[in-house]
């Protein structure tokens, strides 16, 4: 049996050879003629009867035709693609801030499903996963060769399920699992705290909520602060925010701008260009500010940072972002589905296109790995001794009381600012910036008291 297997299939190559032969100029001759669109539908048809009728298992239509429509538009970039009936409904929840899911936004890079960012407070985030980490595998099944939405689909589940994904992370010589149980994700797209005398505003994502909730976590903080003369500065945190609306980007960008493009949009036919200038109102009214984003800084997160930088009005901080400079369109289609296509560019108000490249920071700062270590604990700031320390030493006779407990609560707050340092290294270079700047601003207020920690 295996003679007659092995002679038939070196039968048919060879046949497969001589065919090819005489087939050749055939095929050079009529790929020379022009091809209609139509004769391509032909074909697909012809194609789609062909598998409908012979292929070796009974096949489901309407799966086949989605995964042609699929694959056509999948076929165009990441981002474009078919959202079956029920993607779109949970594409609609999303944007309104409550999903269940592992809370990661995720492209597709080289075959490979890639992180963008994990979410705020999301289980992917509680489980340590980075954005740049590369998912291989769900619970044992390899991703190769998956559409974007098929990986996403493997991911999906019961809440309360849990599920294994294997992780490709740079600087990590080999892959590893992360089990992670499936939650309800509640997105709080806007959180704010006071940091000394710099308003925090933490930004984890874009969506309907995201600018009314801004403007509301601004306002309270300012209120906590004992008003706007007492602010230092603002501190926009755009790190590991993947995107979203874009009409929630440009508002997001109009809440510090008095003037001026925020954005422009460029679509294949220049009747479809639009620009979306500032109008006049500054929350922040003039004070300086620092935007802090990362590689898992995409789409809306760029434009924010790119109208705020090309205006001079942030100094931008951190590591250079993702890089998605493409805008998508979600089109309704037949059958209660939709199609997700990329439509245009966008650009900076300097007419930058940060497509694939993504926007540089102003100042460089990355965040070192936190790495808890026998040295770092002996050198802790309350470790230190000073001359008031040792015995005997006289006393400062030249304060008051009042004085001396001011000189105590500064060394505390300095202590503070120390551990944030070692914390959240990149905020901490960001407030140290706007301390500066408040303290050589003319007229400014008192100086911002360092960080405290949380």
């Amino acid at each position: 049996m295996k003679k007659f297997l092995f002679a038939a299939m070196g039968g048919t190559i060879a046949g497969a050879v001589i065919a090819a032969q005489f087939a050749a100029p055939l095929l050079a001759e009529e790929a020379a003629k022009p091809t209609s669109v139509y004769e391509q539908l032909d074909l697909f048809g012809d194609i789609f009867e062909r598998i409908r009728a012979q292929y070796v298992e009974e096949v489901n239509e309407k799966d086949l035709i989605e995964a042609a429509i699929n694959g056509m538009l999948s076929s165009l970039d990441p981002h474009s693609s078919y959202l079956p009936p029920d993607d779109f409904d949970d594409m609609k929840v999303q944007t309104r801030g409550t999903f269940g899911g592992l809370g990661i936004e995720v492209t597709q890079e080289d075959g490979l499903v890639k992180v963008v960012s994990p979410m705020d407070g999301t289980p992917a985030a509680a489980a340590g996963i980075q954005a740049g980490d590369y998912i291989t595998q769900v619970d044992g099944e390899s991703v190769l060769g998956l559409t974007l939405d098929q990986a996403v689909d493997m991911m999906r589940g019961p809440v309360g399920s849990e599920i294994v994904i294997t992780v490709v992370r740079e600087g990590t010589p080999e892959p590893f699992d992360v089990s992670i149980i499936r939650d309800t994700i509640k997105l709080t797209v806007v959180r704010g705290r006071l940091e000394g005398k710099v308003v925090v505003l933490r930004i984890s994502a874009f969506n309907d909520q995201t600018y009314p909730v801004l403007k509301d976590s601004l306002d309270k903080q300012v209120e906590e602060a004992g008003g706007i003369d007492q602010v230092a500065g603002f501190v926009i945190d755009l790190r590991n925010n993947p995107g979203g609306l874009l009409d929630q980007a440009i508002a997001v960008s109009d809440a510090f701008l008095d003037k001026g493009e925020i954005v422009s949009t460029r679509g294949r036919n220049p009747e479809e260009s639009e620009r979306f200038n500032a109008e006049p109102g500054d929350l922040a009214q003039g004070k300086p500010m620092v935007v802090l984003i990362n590689g898992g800084s995409a789409s809306a997160s760029e434009i924010v940072t790119g109208a705020l930088q090309d205006h001079r009005r942030a100094i931008v901080v951190g590591t250079q972002s993702f890089g998605k400079g493409s805008v998508q369109t979600v089109m309704p289609i037949r059958g209660e589905g939709a199609m997700r296509l990329t439509t245009a560019r966008y650009y900076t108000p300097s007419g930058r296109s940060i497509q694939a490249l993504g926007i540089s920071p102003d100042i460089f700062v990355e965040q070192p790995p936190r790495e808890a270590t026998p040295e770092a604990e002996e050198e802790a700031p309350h470790d230190r001794r000073s001359e008031a320390d040792l015995r005997g030493a006289i006393t400062n006779d030249s304060m008051t009381e009042d004085e001396l407990r001011q000189a105590e609560e500064e060394r505390k707050r300095a202590e503070d600012a120390a551990k944030l340092r070692k914390d959240d290294y990149q905020l901490a270079y960001a407030l140290d910036i706007l301390r500066g700047l408040s303290a050589i601003a003319p007229e400014a207020p008192a100086a911002a008291e360092p960080a405290k920690a949380e």
